[in-house]
């Protein structure tokens, strides 16, 4: 059993995964193997004769099971990015049991008892404040998760969450089916009419791969945006569009609407059992938000500045389209393609005259430099570490004292094995033990579109934005600077995580930073004024609909998991029409389902959760307000923003944390100035 790579200690630089090293079958002993050794070190700190101190029970609770998490991280993560039949087999098994083992140490009543002890006298404990923090968090998941509860609730909980486990895989299984699935093959030219020469250029080559002769077009982003947005061709616009909008309802062996469903059912039940009164309840207590309630009425306050605007600019569109092509009636398949023609009649900007200024190499290096001015750091590629996919940069970041800071892996591009979206995680989380500051190692995925024969990648505006953003939780997760890992970097409550993400999306917009990185790729000319000028204009375009699409995803979230028994809901699509009804523009098409693929409410963590995108936008434009009024690379600024937030990840309430570095609460005015909303 030792013999597997993944339980020994890894001699490998920086203690990063041996990734070339590790085989499937490696995964599923050493999981078992891990639960084991975690529970044996649970069994020592229950079975300690002392009486409970905070060392003893709550600290050797948090460095227990670390071989384990290890482990986690390095599997799931390959599971988002890399994976295969084998590696999802895998995943069906070990969620359980992992669940299980969860459980057991939640439902421990003698491991409760101790912490309960030390919870009860922690006012004569002179704790520091991440101290108080991890003693307040660690009873919570207890108490929250079933530690009160008679016998017979505490095995309900137990079935509740191992059912959870599987059918939220599940889920995310069905959809990257579905995406891998369908593709659009064009054998007639005349058919391209609109496309970019690089999207037509890249289906060719995805055509060739696949020994096809012709332009194959997918539901991954880099095929599927481009398509939607570009192609004159109204009714291939149409297809593609019904057959994204449809993933997992198309009632056959990939249709999630019973799985979404039982999902809302279990959790609801779940959270019944707990003593709430909906899952929203439940999740809303351990968040900036507090309650549904407050949530409700954010996004509706929101809902009411934005709808007048969302409904001027939808009007506009469709008088644009009907004057352009007498389109009488905007569908969902014409959204993307007459925004960006009324972008370019407007601002005489089109993503494709922009795309040779980001080529991503680029881009990359404009997010180095840009984390260099801000916070003193330094990005190295090296290629001494493992990789788990050839397509991966890695770099070693260190600071200006050349002190060692972290590990960062980057990887772009999409294939068959990787889940669409973007998305940053960890694969070893920082912390501080034995007086020895253990460092991170970080990853940003995300699906650009790959170089071609003759250009290299070149991104749209949005994908910049999007690498931004995923740099923000990386630099989050980075400059952790705190003792225990699960407070460490963007172990964060849910609504302020993506505070230092939207912050960096800022910085796209500045001409101080845009001079650093956008160049041409050819030239090497840095990008004109006058089109960091256009960027600027057309920040605000649109942003009513934007506004208006984005409340719209949090408050059918809401709708799941806020509302009353979901024993009453029999319809998913009913239901979603309901939640629809304040903020639909488009005419309603009868093919297509947001829920059944709306995978950060019912795979990722984001249940009663997504509405926390919009709540850190208003941080994110106040905290920005504030480096526009002292200068956006100001190195004080910036420091407090480090020392402030993005060191200290969870170890205070993040509304002390983020008044400690702006000096007072965030207003929504910055946000509604910044949108043109006012």
């Amino acid at each position: 059993m030792t013999s597997n790579i993944l339980l020994k200690s890894f001699k490998t630089p920086y203690n990063t995964a041996p990734f070339s090293k590790i085989k499937n079958e490696n995964f599923l002993p050493a999981f078992k193997q891990a639960i084991d050794d975690a529970k044996a070190e649970i069994d020592v700190i229950v079975n300690n004769k002392d009486i409970p101190t905070f060392k003893n029970t709550i600290e050797a609770l948090e460095f227990s099971g670390e071989q384990l998490d290890r482990i986690s991280s390095i599997f799931f993560n390959l599971n988002s990015a890399e994976t295969n039949d084998t590696i999802q087999k895998i995943a069906q098994e070990v969620s359980p049991l992992l669940s299980e083992f969860s459980n057991d140490i939640t439902l421990n009543e003698a491991l409760f008892k101790r912490i309960k002890a030390v919870y009860d006298s922690k006012n004569s404990l002179n704790l520091t404040t991440e101290q108080q923090t991890l003693l307040d968090k660690k009873y919570k998941s207890f108490s929250r998760n079933g530690a009160n509860l008679s016998d017979d609730k505490k095995s309900k909980l137990r079935e509740i969450d191992k059912e959870l486990s599987k059918l939220k895989l599940k889920f995310g299984e069905n959809i990257l089916a579905e995406t891998n699935k369908f593709e659009i093959l064009i054998t007639n030219e005349a058919e391209l009419s609109g496309l970019p020469e690089g999207a037509i250029e890249a289906a060719k080559q995805l055509a060739e791969s696949k020994e096809k002769d012709g332009w194959l077009f997918t539901l991954d982003y880099p095929s599927y945006i481009p398509f939607v947005t570009y192609a004159d061709n109204r009714a291939l616009r149409k297809k593609l569009t019904l057959a994204a909008g449809s993933k997992g309802f198309n009632n056959d062996a990939l249709d999630n609407q019973d799985i979404v469903l039982k999902i809302v059912k279990l959790r609801f039940e779940r959270a019944n059992l707990l003593g709430y009164k909906t899952h929203a309840h439940f999740v809303l207590e351990e968040r900036m938000a507090k309650t549904p309630e407050n949530v409700l009425e954010f996004s509706n306050e929101l809902l009411e500045k934005a709808k007048p605007a969302a409904k001027r600019e939808f009007e506009n569109l469709q008088n644009f389209a009907k004057e352009l092509d007498g389109i009488s009636q905007l569908e969902k398949w014409d959204g993307s393609y007459y925004s960006e023609k009324l972008k370019q009649k407007l601002f005489n900007l089109d993503d494709e005259l922009l795309k040779p200024y980001f080529k991503l190499e680029n881009v990359i290096n404009g997010a180095f430099t840009v984390a260099n001015k801000l916070f003193d750091l330094h990005f190295e590629e090296i290629t001494e570490i493992d990789k788990y996919h050839e397509d991966v940069l890695t770099y070693k970041v260190t600071n200006t004292k050349g002190e060692f800071i972290a590990i960062f892996y980057a990887d772009f591009f999409p294939r068959a094995g990787k889940r669409n979206g973007a998305w940053m995680t960890s694969f070893k989380p920082q912390s501080i033990k034995n007086g020895e500051n253990d460092r991170p190692h970080i990853s940003i995925v995300c699906n650009f579109t790959k170089p071609t024969k003759s250009k290299p990648s070149l991104l749209t505006f949005n994908e910049v934005t999007t690498l931004f953003h995923e740099f923000g939780h990386a630099l989050h997760g980075m400059l952790a600077n705190t003792t225990y890992p699960s407070l460490s970097g963007t172990s964060v409550f849910w609504d302020f995580v993506e505070l230092p993400s939207q912050v960096m999306e800022n910085w796209c917009y500045e001409k101080e930073a845009l001079e650093i990185f956008a160049k041409h790729y050819e030239t090497g000319e840095v990008i004109p004024m006058n089109l960091v000028e256009k960027i600027k204009e057309s920040a605000t375009f649109l942003q009513g609909m934007q506004t208006l699409r984005q409340l719209s995803f949090g408050l059918l979230d809401m709708s799941w998991h806020a509302g009353e028994s979901p024993e009453t809901i029999k319809n998913v699509k009913a239901l979603e029409l309901k939640a629809f009804e304040n903020t639909s523009l488009y005419p309603e098409t009868p093919e297509t389902c947001m829920s059944t693929s709306f995978s950060h409410i019912f795979q990722g963590g984001y249940s009663s959760g997504y509405y926390s995108y919009k709540w850190a936008e208003v941080l994110d434009a106040d905290a920005f307000e504030y480096f526009k009024e002292t200068g956006i690379f100001n190195k004080e600024t910036a420091t407090k923003f480090k020392n402030n937030v993005l060191s200290q990840g969870g170890t205070d309430d993040p509304m002390v944390l983020y008044k400690r570095f702006r000096g007072k609460e965030p207003q929504p005015e910055a946000l509604l100035k910044r949108a043109g909303l006012i």
